[in-house]
């Protein structure tokens, strides 16, 4: 929290005092310690000069050879001379004069003198107010001759020198503060004196600053700022002033009328994109016109976006309807001014479309000719910006406002990107829809939307008791037309099979591309009579059906199951299972023909249900569930190799059932999470018995969601074939979701936390794809091999596929592309920049991984 304002001059007084005070002390403990390390330097020299001159009077004497009773007055002499003063000095002798001539009366040396008698170096010890010198005395070649047991060098004894510094040091002290007192307010004077100075020049300058602003009432005022300028003692405020001039300058090039900015201000606030803005762009637009033209009056906004190469559309945006006059010139002076010479416009084309903001009740607008020329602004650039906008106009009645035509480019500028913006975002969001709810090859509904319509018209038939037909058809022979004339033919003819099926079809009725070569229909209050006429009409068209192809001509025929709700059956599972059936009895008939259910025809439907569920039942008790492998080639520089797991049950015939004829079963079973335990279980025994390295593709059922022991038991089987959880990448698919967000994402981020890696399976074939890829940890996106397969052929599946790739490499996502069947797909794969490519073309399920391994290298 800040404190309380204050002047400039108690400031600097209150800091001046302080700093004084500061110094004063600091001066005080610095001279003070400075002295005192001079008397304490000085008493070592002292002590060291004591300690040589007693040794010298010591060899001195022993030169001329003595006594026992001279060494005894001597040492007496020593310590009467020390008593009573501040000065003490002792000789200690050694072992080894001890042992020549015997032992003295002397003090017990204490761990300071043995380390001295034992080093042989001088040592000085400051202890507080004492010093202690200690001289060794080594032995000499003079001295070996009456020392005879000693060696060059050993210590004979010690000098002991000894000095109380407590009376020198406390004078010292007493003098220093002494004289420091007398000096101190001298500091504190001059101190005083400047602050005054400083603080009547400092006034001045902010009292003439202060009148020079008070002076400014508007903008003309700012120019007058500097011409009662003079200069000031200090530089710094010279500076100062100097600045507030520059911002009087700046000021007055940019201040703008108050209206203006608020303007502005509101404007930017409709900049903001938002999910009711994207639904009609069109009608943004027309908002914004109106949020305009409260300030600046705008009659006409245009803007122009880039269609094809040589094709442009232009939208005009009029605040109300135009004269015809009017609209004809607005329209030639825009085109006038975009074909201008250099522009690259000057060759294009245009599709004029025509706004109105309000009403035909307003009154119309009638401008001249000369006004549109002379008032219209424009922005255009050259490269298209996002939504494929490359400019943007409008005609307004300001140009002698230089402020308001100003304000009227920057919003230009900004209208460019926004609008732009907003009509991409409504393109992707509809096109994303769109591919959400429709089989992208041939725009008929996809799997997952048949499966929504189905439920609600079913739900529909509970509610008010009518029937509902499902037919399901099946191309015969349709393999052949891929092996024999390639994928491209059979897609073109299942294009145009499936124009042929909306021919037969009422208004309300469903048609759907459950997959490959299936197509389901779905008749609203139609009963078993209906629904046995559609499929005659329907195998009618196809009998009759050919399509020409390289100078031959190309047909199929189709076996059609027929089912009625609620006779069939009370949900739509098993009326899907029931028809599925009943097609794969017209095919087993002879094909060509529509399977309509009889009451025998019931029953052993019925009955074979029963067995495939009794089989499923035996596949996970007797665990002769199986997996398969199915390569995944890494595309990339340093990406591992993978595999997918895929499920088969073996059949009694040692056959293998394909996931699609049980998994419905076991899901209705609820028993689908088992055979996923078992199918990893031997997939990880296989891949520790091969020593296989690279990454594990695994299908994670939604049902594995809902089981609490699910991650435990993986964890258990991870840890049982020492497995590493980072090479195992589990495949959630939009088409399999769970109604709680909260608990899947739950049930995700534990599998994440336990190190296993996660992908989003037939990535595009729904828009919950998206909501996934936001919100899950996931490291990879598998694109929809629908779209992958289309690539050659369709450049909207190709333009799809390059945006998920784009999208997936800036989120630092990996990309498998699915159903790569040829070398020329294949290429495109490539040339995206996908990461990893997966399809026959690339390698068919195999039960042994070690021959998957061996193919792949």
């Amino acid at each position: 929290m800040a404190g309380r304002p204050t002047t400039i001059k108690r400031y600097l007084l209150n800091r001046t005092l302080l700093f004084s005070v500061i110094g004063f002390l600091l001066l005080l403990v610095v001279a003070n310690q400075a002295y005192q390390s001079s008397i304490r330097e000085n008493a070592r020299q002292v002590a060291a000069s004591v300690a040589e001159n007693t040794f010298n009077s010591m060899y001195l004497i022993m030169s001329q050879g003595w006594t026992r009773g001279q060494l005894e007055s001597f040492l007496a002499q020593l310590e009467a001379g020390s008593a009573g003063g501040s000065f003490h000095i002792g000789l200690y002798r050694g072992e080894l004069v001890n042992e020549r001539f015997g032992e003295i009366d002397q003090p017990t040396p204490d761990a300071a003198l043995q380390q001295a008698l034992q080093s042989g170096t001088i040592a000085a010890f400051d202890r507080g107010e004492h010093l202690r010198y200690l001289y060794p005395l080594n032995a000499s070649e003079n001295c070996l001759a009456c020392h005879t047991n000693a060696r060059l060098g050993d210590t004979l004894g010690v000098i002991e020198v000894g000095q109380d510094l407590s009376p020198q040091l406390g004078l010292a002290n007493r003098n220093l503060l002494y004289y420091l007192l007398l000096l101190s307010p001298l500091p504190l004077l001059f101190a005083f004196w400047a602050v005054r100075r400083v603080s009547l020049h400092i006034n001045d300058s902010v009292q003439h600053l202060s009148r020079s602003i008070e002076q400014v009432e508007s903008l003309s005022d700012l120019s007058r700022m500097g011409e009662a300028r003079r200069q000031f003692r200090f530089k710094e405020m010279n500076n100062i002033f100097g600045q507030v001039e520059q911002l009087a300058d700046k000021l007055r090039n940019i201040a703008v009328d108050k209206d203006l900015l608020e303007f502005e201000i509101r404007l930017l606030e409709k900049f903001v994109i938002t999910s009711e803005v994207v639904r009609d762009w069109r009608e943004y637009v027309n908002v914004l016109m109106l949020d305009i033209n409260r300030v600046l009056d705008i009659y006409t906004m245009f803007s122009i976006f880039k269609v094809d190469d040589e094709l442009f559309d232009l939208e005009i945006f009029w605040l109300r309807p135009p004269s015809p006059l009017t609209r004809e010139m607005m329209e030639k002076a825009v085109l006038t001014r975009l074909r201008a010479q250099d522009s690259f416009f000057s060759h294009s084309e245009f599709k004029l479309h025509h706004n109105m903001v309000q009403g035909g009740g307003e009154a119309v607008i009638e401008l001249g000719a000369r006004d549109i020329e002379l008032q219209t602004k424009s922005l255009l650039v050259e490269t298209p910006k996002i939504g494929g906008i490359v400019g943007i106009g409008v005609q307004a009645d300001i140009v002698k406002d230089k402020t308001k035509v100003l304000v009227l480019e920057s919003i230009l500028s900004t209208l460019l990107n926004v609008v732009g913006s907003v009509k991409a975002i409504y393109k992707y969001t509809r096109d994303l829809e769109y591919y959400a709810t429709r089989d992208p090859l041939t725009n008929l509904y996809n799997q997952r939307m048949f499966w929504e319509l189905l439920e609600y018209e079913l739900d529909r038939s509970r509610r008010h008791g009518y029937p509902v037909a499902m037919l399901l058809l099946d191309l015969d022979n349709f393999k052949s037309v891929n092996d024999g004339y390639g994928h491209a033919s059979g897609d073109r003819l299942l294009t145009e099979l499936s124009l042929l099926l909306k021919q037969q079809l009422g208004n309300g009725d469903v048609l759907a591309r459950y997959g490959g070569d299936e197509f389901v229909i779905v008749l609203p209050e139609a009963d078993l009579d209906k629904a046995g006429r559609v499929s005659e009409r329907v195998l009618k068209a196809l009998d009759g059906f050919v399509m020409e192809h390289e100078g031959g001509a190309l047909k199929t025929t189709c076996s059609i199951g027929v089912g009625i709700y609620p006779d069939h059956a009370d949900n739509a599972k098993e009326l899907f299972m029931f028809v599925d059936n009943l097609m794969y009895r017209a095919k087993a008939q002879g094909k060509n023909r529509v399977s309509l259910p009889k009451e025998q025809d019931v029953a052993d439907i019925f009955r074979d249900m029963s067995e495939k569920t009794q089989l499923v039942n035996q596949a996970i008790e007797q665990r002769t569930l199986l997996p398969v492998f199915q390569p995944i080639l890494p595309l990339a520089d340093g990406e591992p190799g993978a595999v997918e797991v895929l499920s088969r049950i073996r059949l009694a015939d040692d056959s293998l059932m394909n996931a699609g004829e049980f998994i419905e079963i076991a899901e209705s079973m609820g028993k689908v999470h088992l055979l996923d335990y078992i199918v990893m279980e031997k997939a990880f025994g296989q891949v520790r018995d091969t020593g296989y390295g690279g990454l594990l593709f695994i299908n994670l059922s939604p049902r594995a969601v809902l089981v609490n022991d699910f991650l435990a038991r993986v964890n258990g089987l991870v840890q049982q074939y020492a497995m590493d959880p980072g090479r195992v990448v589990f495949e959630i698919t939009e088409r399999d979701t769970v109604k709680s967000m909260v608990l899947l994402e739950k049930f995700i981020r534990a599998l994440k936390d336990a190190g296993f890696l996660l992908a989003i399976d037939d990535f595009g074939s729904g828009f919950s794809s998206f909501h996934y890829l936001k919100h899950l940890p996931i490291d990879f996106v598998k694109i929809e091999g629908e779209f992958i397969a289309n690539m050659a052929n369709d450049s909207r599946d190709m333009a799809f596929v390059s945006s998920i790739t784009q999208l997936a490499r800036q989120l630092e996502v990996k990309t498998v592309a699915e159903y790569v069947e040829t070398e020329e797909v294949l290429a495109l794969v490539r040339a995206t920049g996908i990461d990893y490519a997966q399809g026959y073309h690339i390698g068919r399920p195999t039960p042994e991984l070690a021959s998957v391994m061996a193919r792949m290298g």
